[in-house]
């Protein structure tokens, strides 16, 4: 089975280190709800702004989840010292779109998925199924993994923050979007969505087909 996507709108975020000059204290007037975001969600609520979407329904997906929150937990616990309760909480995997869709009062469907490398693969084949409904829907990836002393055990990956966002929609028109080549200094589990954000030209439809 096949099924083609039109991306509405795409954008795409990638730093070394952090994402530098996100409009995180625009976007996120109140201070409270702002200092308990995670990197992941400052990267989500950035791309939703730029893709223009506010309610729908949102697919999410990442390979390694909120690992700074997760790293803060296991050295917690390493060193016998409290955990952060912050921490605790923002350490599951849809703690972005949770944090996005209370921002946006967004009460429709969110799904979130990991599958290793073949994240990207499997949130594009989930979304396209679910996008038969008609409407249009979000998919998001994110990873975020600067955590202390990462360069020990990191020799292939160049950014350390990346995200993507794809607004899509099912059309009965032919696949016309190219992809060209997939980075491979970015993690593998949202390689394939940034090729593909990078591909979309503007001013014209860019469809793409989806091998369920």
């Amino acid at each position: 089975m096949k099924i083609n996507l039109e991306i509405v709108n795409n954008a795409h975020l990638k730093a070394p280190i952090l994402v530098e000059d996100l409009n995180t204290k625009i976007l996120v007037p109140k201070m409270v709800f702002r200092r308990r975001l995670t990197r992941a969600s400052k990267l989500a609520i950035e791309l939703l702004h730029l893709v223009e979407f506010g309610k729908g329904r949102i697919i999410y997906g990442s390979a390694y989840g909120e690992l700074p929150a997760t790293a803060n937990i296991l050295n917690a616990i390493l060193n016998k010292t409290g955990i952060s309760p912050t921490d605790f909480q923002n350490s599951v995997y849809n703690t972005p779109i949770s944090y996005a869709s209370i921002l946006e009062k967004n009460e429709n469907e969110m799904l979130t998925i990991s599958s290793g490398d073949e994240t990207s693969d499997k949130l594009l084949k989930i979304g396209a199924i679910k996008a038969l409904d008609g409407d249009e829907i979000l998919l998001l990836a994110c990873e975020t993994m600067n955590i202390e002393n990462i360069n020990e055990i990191n020799s292939c990956i160049k950014y350390l923050e990346s995200a993507v966002a794809l607004k899509v929609k099912v059309t009965t028109e032919k696949a016309n979007l190219k992809i060209g080549d997939i980075d491979t200094s970015l993690p593998k589990s949202l390689s394939k969505l940034i090729a593909i954000s990078e591909s979309c030209k503007k001013n014209q439809k860019n469809i793409i087909e989806i091998e369920i």
